[in-house]
Formats: structure tokens, C-alpha cells, sequence
């Protein structure tokens, strides 16, 4: 190994470390109001969406995966669905209409009032993200932008914004699946092991 790739390993390490610590150094309370949201929507019998272009997509398809199958956890399959994963119907719209509402279509046929839609971005500037947020508000759903330093033109359309302070896509991408990781273990937390704390949040409204 030369000193170079060792410099490499080691500042991008370095770099994603101190992101992560810095986001949930003030962030937390954000990512811990998100949760109990999810956790009161799914308690409620809504279920979440998740949207995303590229490696976000992936991270969509990850955390769907997370509620339905498990996290930590052994429990129940929780409804989760990732609009980045039939190509039929990404492909109809994209060649039908526009690429730009490839999410949105998917958001008006599928979203109820009561679910939560998580958008994940880097920039936060994805016309189709912007566009299915928009969406999501038409249909009284619950809109959450995971993005980047800034949240582009999705700010004004999530209800909650996840911002990771950077504008580095890779290392924004680090943090936005801790956040996902995180955002998964409380919602089982609040759903299976401490039921009391959400019973509040459900008789509120």
C-alpha cells in the first residue's frame, strides 16, 4: 500500500466521521421527531414511500426492504414500498409522459392521507422528487426530504427536512443511510418496545 492510497482511505474516513458526528450532534431531536411520526402513521395503519435517483434510489430500496422484512428486531412486516423499483410503470410514465413524474403518477395512485413519504437527495434540486413531493402534499401525505447542505428546491415541500451539512455527495450518502438505519430502529422502538411512549401521539389527535 503507498502513502497516497493510505492518505486517501484514511482522510475520507476521517471526513465521514466527523459529518456524521457533526449531523446528529444537532440533529438528533429531528431524526427522533421522524421516527415517532413514522411510528404513529404505521401504528395507524398508513405505510411509507420512498423515492430516490441513482444511489439514493438504492438507498430507497434498502430501507423498504428494512420495514418490510426487519431490522434488529424480530417482528411484524411493516408496509413500506419503493417507488424506484417496477420498471413497467417508471418506464410507461418516462416514455408516456415525462421522467419527471415517474414518482409523482406513482405517489397519486398509491399515497393516502396518513402515509409518510421519505424523498432522498443529494442536492435536493431532482425535478421528480420535487414533483412527487408536491404530490404527496395534494394527497395528505406526510413529506420527509433527506438531502443535502441546503435542501435545494425540495426544502419548501417536506414537512421535515433531514439536511446533512455537506455538499460531498459520497459523504452526504454515508450519513443519509445512518439516518435511515436510525430512523428504522425507532420506529421498531416505538412500535414494539415502548409502546407507552407513543400512546400520547396517538390519542393527540
Amino acid at each position: 500500500m503507498s502513502d497516497e492510497t493510505r492518505r486517501i482511505v484514511l482522510e475520507h474516513s476521517a471526513a465521514g466521521c466527523e459529518l456524521r458526528e457533526k449531523y446528529f450532534r444537532e440533529s438528533t431531536d429531528k431524526v427522533v421527531d421522524v421516527a415517532r411520526i413514522m411510528a404513529v402513521a404505521l401504528a395507524r395503519g398508513g405505510k411509507m414511500l420512498f423515492a430516490g435517483n441513482g444511489g439514493s434510489a438504492a438507498d430507497a430500496q434498502h430501507l423498504a426492504a428494512e420495514f418490510v422484512n426487519r431490522f434488529l428486531l424480530e417482528r411484524p412486516p411493516l408496509p413500506a414500498v419503493a417507488l424506484t423499483t417496477d420498471t413497467s410503470i417508471i418506464t410507461a410514465i418516462g416514455n408516456d409522459y415525462s421522467f419527471d413524474q415517474i414518482f409523482e403518477k406513482q405517489v397519486l395512485a398509491l399515497g393516502n392521507r396518513g402515509d409518510v413519504l421519505v424523498a432522498i437527495s443529494t442536492s435536493g434540486n431532482s425535478p421528480n422528487l420535487v414533483h412527487a413531493l408536491r404530490a404527496g402534499r395534494e394527497r395528505g401525505v406526510t413529506t420527509v426530504g433527506m438531502v443535502g447542505q441546503g435542501g435545494g428546491e425540495m426544502a419548501p415541500f417536506c414537512d421535515h427536512l433531514l439536511m446533512v451539512p455537506s455538499k460531498q455527495t459520497p459523504l452526504i450518502q454515508e450519513v443519509q443511510i445512518t439516518i435511515g438505519h436510525m430512523l428504522c430502529r425507532l420506529v421498531d422502538y416505538y412500535l414494539f418496545e415502548a409502546v407507552t411512549e407513543l400512546q400520547p401521539y396517538l390519542e393527540g389527535e
